[in-house]
């Protein structure tokens, strides 16, 4: 057991600005660097010392090396798309086509500075995001303590640390001890133990113990001078990405074979070769996907947008994408399910103690500061009947919070100059605790499952001498209603496809009573999935299949059952809020941290809720499966389209012997169509009702019978205007006609395949239709 111990004494000293060398604080002792860092602890410094400071050392952050704008929209010109419109250019002026090499120019210029803008609204997403969600600190000032964002932290404010913390800046640490993960700082795996007087490097992460701390060097003067952040990378690798480059590639060998007949046919009928490239390369240009990147990047930071106005904070940007893959959630019952605003609702005595005697010391053993829900339950029920009215102040002397593994809380404390020891928590733990023998635990135990049938939570409480023995006080009930609105939200994301798996620590009887009033009957204890899984021959067997939850997890527990729904073949998305619940949030496809979430957890996640309950996780689920519509849209018609340029041009090329349209018009065409299309990330699209799959095969052979039917039209109208209306003879004609079908083609093919439903369930978004409309007009 970790404890923190009594806070040393300091004089008060004059406030002003912290000029100690870093190398003579990190090996003061903890008097000296509080006095060269002139701060009271028990008081904190004062908002003139934090206005001073600030001033001299700055914000608590690491200035970002950003490239120069200059230099980003330079490099939009240095690519397969931009290579080949340069080259375009130099065929252009050595065959002495002027006009055609300034407006090739033009559009050259025109792709880079679109692309530019859009990637630039998407960083501005993502910082965006990065201010709204940050790393916050603990600090003292003016003797209170406050939740502050950690960029305005100075040196010399005393902090306080718990598990599950990020550490904020470079700390001596004043009180108690803790055990710390440094892998990210220094790469060692193994956890250290801090003890007062050691430095803890900002970066680290708290896995046990708390501690108050006095900030010794803030931002790019910590010893690893790096910001913590919880945004991880803005333009992480998509799935859909890797399945559209496969797409692409197979298209380019297609148009790659039909402009290898096309150059042979013109060779034989004498062609110049000259005259041919620049079209070659237009019709090799058409494969390429030239607005992809930026179509992506522009469809992932307008849903991130989106979802940040419904309460949804994203950490990485294909985390939509990755939600409109899921298919099965797993909640915690605490603060998802339900309100996490437990409340005492009865105690029960034992022996010769009263009421106020049980609910005395349960209150002793809490920590208001730490804001643990059952903490401030026990506090706020101590206060409500005034156990502390008339009785001589205990002062603390040491603490331990709640830990997941020894499932209770311990604290000691000085009253009329006697320490007392008090502890609450599991009733099993409190009984061993206090020396009773295994029947009388499973007699305590029997004649609480009357509230644990009726939901609610029962904790034992003990006291005894500080080194003597315990005894056990009594029992305390606590229950967490259900939120109003969990069983029905419960039941939209099941009529989308995702059942909901309620874990908890519960025991099972409480667990069970909870889940059935939300749709959840069939709550298991997690030992069982244990106990199958052991099993031979079912390390791939859906063992979950039939539950709707697990009782009597502990939070390593949750990794466990993410790695069993995957190997079920499963897309799993976990809440979690705790610094053990991290490597279940980053095992899960969408690790979704709660809006009570330690810094830990954020930074694992790849959602972070700002609100409690489901329903931020269902506008999940749905934006997430409308960006993936979007962007199945503009797959559907890169496919069809490039079928139908490619194809009708070597074909009508084969038959008539010329080319049907200018390289210049089909040059227009493809950068019209293209950047039309990047409004398709605003489009307005019903969400699917099911998960939706990578195994896009079906939408590609759709895609593909879109192109062929609209390349058979398109050939056809060719075919009736040549014989008809003497575009065999005006090549000018042709040319408008070519290029004018080829574009309407393209502009009805984006309405009609933008739904899998009928086209008009929904209407196109205002930029959607205002790109369509003004490619068209300016045609």
């Amino acid at each position: 057991m970790r404890t923190t111990q009594n806070k040393p004494k300091a004089e008060p000293v004059p406030s002003k600005p912290a000029d100690a060398k870093a190398p003579d604080i990190a090996s003061a002792s903890v008097p000296d660097t509080l006095a060269a860092l002139h701060v009271n602890p028990d008081t904190g410094l004062t908002l003139t010392d934090v206005d001073v400071r600030r001033k001299e050392h700055g914000y608590n952050e690491v200035a970002e090396q950003k490239g120069h704008p200059a230099i980003i929209f330079l490099r939009k010109f240095w690519g397969i798309s931009a290579w080949m419109l340069e080259l375009i250019m130099v065929l252009s002026a050595a065959l002495g086509k002027y006009s055609d090499l300034v407006v090739v120019g033009a559009l050259l210029v025109i792709n880079a500075v679109l692309s530019f803008m859009q990637e630039r609204r998407a960083v501005g997403v993502v910082e965006a995001l990065r201010r709204r969600l940050q790393v916050n600190a603990r600090v003292r000032r003016e003797s209170n303590w406050q939740v502050i964002p950690a960029r305005e932290l100075v040196p010399g404010d005393i902090v306080r640390v718990r598990p599950g913390d990020i550490i904020p800046a470079d700390i001596k640490l004043l009180t108690g001890a803790l055990t710390v993960d440094q892998s990210a700082l220094t790469g060692e795996s193994k956890d250290a133990d801090k003890a007062p007087g050691e430095v803890l490097s900002s970066g680290s992460v708290v896995r046990r113990g708390e501690c108050d701390g006095v900030v010794m060097l803030t931002g790019a003067k910590t010893y690893f001078g790096r910001t913590t952040e919880l945004v991880q990378e803005a333009r992480p690798k998509l799935h859909i990405e890797a399945v559209v480059a496969k797409v692409v590639r197979w298209l380019f060998i297609i148009v790659c074979a039909l402009l290898c007949i096309v150059i042979v046919l013109s060779l034989i009928r004498g062609t110049p070769l000259l005259e041919m490239i620049p079209l070659m390369l237009v019709l090799l240009m058409s494969a390429v996907p030239v607005a992809l990147p930026v179509m992506f990047t522009v469809s992932m930071a307008v849903g991130s947008k989106e979802l940040a106005k419904r309460g949804v904070l994203v950490t990485r940007l294909s985390a939509a994408e990755d939600a409109a893959t899921m298919d099965v959630l797993c909640v915690d019952k605490t603060g998802t399910i339900t309100m996490n605003q437990l409340a005492v609702t009865g105690v029960i005595p034992l022996e010769q103690a009263t009421e106020s005697d049980v609910l005395l010391a349960g209150a002793l053993a809490s920590q208001e500061a730490n804001q643990d829900p059952i903490d401030l339950a026990f506090l706020a029920a101590a206060k409500e009947r005034h156990v502390f009215d008339d009785l001589p102040m205990a002062k603390p002397v040491s603490f331990a919070p709640f830990d997941a593994k020894n499932r209770r809380t311990e604290a000691v404390v000085e009253r009329s100059g006697q320490r007392l020891r008090v502890m609450k928590g599991a009733v099993r733990t409190i009984a061993e605790a206090s020396g009773l023998q295994p029947p009388a635990i499973e007699a305590l135990e029997t004649r609480v499952s009357a509230s644990a049938a009726k939901g609610h939570r029962t904790l034992a409480v003990a006291r005894g001498p500080d080194m003597g023995a315990l005894t056990l006080l009594g029992l305390v009930t606590l229950y967490d209603p259900p939120r109003p609105d969990a069983k029905q939200l419960i039941a939209t994301l099941h009529e989308l496809g995702v059942p909901v798996k309620m874990l908890t620590g519960d025991a099972l009887a409480v667990a069970s009573e909870i889940a059935r009033g939300v749709g959840l009957p069939n709550i298991r204890r997690v030992a069982d999935l244990k106990v199958a899984s052991a099993q031979v021959g079912n390390e791939t067997a859906d063992l979950l299949a039939g539950a709707d939850g697990f009782a009597e997890v502990y939070p390593e527990d949750k990794y466990i059952v993410v790695r069993h729904l995957q190997a079920a073949g499963h897309v799993t998305g976990m809440t979690g809020d705790g610094v053990n619940d991290a490597p279940a949030l980053r095992q899960a496809e969408v690790g979704i941290a709660v809006s009570t979430a330690t810094d830990v957890a954020k930074g694992a996640a790849s959602v972070v809720l700002t609100e409690p309950g489901l329903t931020n996780i269902v506008a999940l689920v749905e934006q997430g499966r409308t960006i993936y519509q979007r962007i199945l849209t503009w797959i559907i018609n890169k496919i069809s389209r490039t079928i139908l340029k490619a194809a009708f041009v070597a074909i009508a090329f084969v038959v008539t012997g010329k080319f049907v349209v200018s390289a210049f018009a089909m040059l227009l065409l493809v950068f019209m169509t293209d950047f039309a299309k990047i409004a398709l990330a605003t489009d307005h699209v019903q969400p699917s009702k099911k998960p939706e799959t990578w195994n896009i095969g079906g939408f590609v052979l759709v895609s593909v019978v879109l192109g062929v039917a609209m390349l058979t039209e398109a050939l056809s109208l060719l075919w009736i205007c040549w014989s008809r209306f003497g575009l065999a003879t005006n090549n000018d004609a042709l040319y408008t006609f070519s290029f004018l079908t080829l574009l309407y083609f393209a502009a009805f093919s984006i309405v009609s395949a933008r739904e899998r439903r009928w086209f008009w369930r929904t209407i196109p978004s205002k930029p959607l239709l205002a790109a369509i409309i003004e490619s068209s007009i300016k045609s």
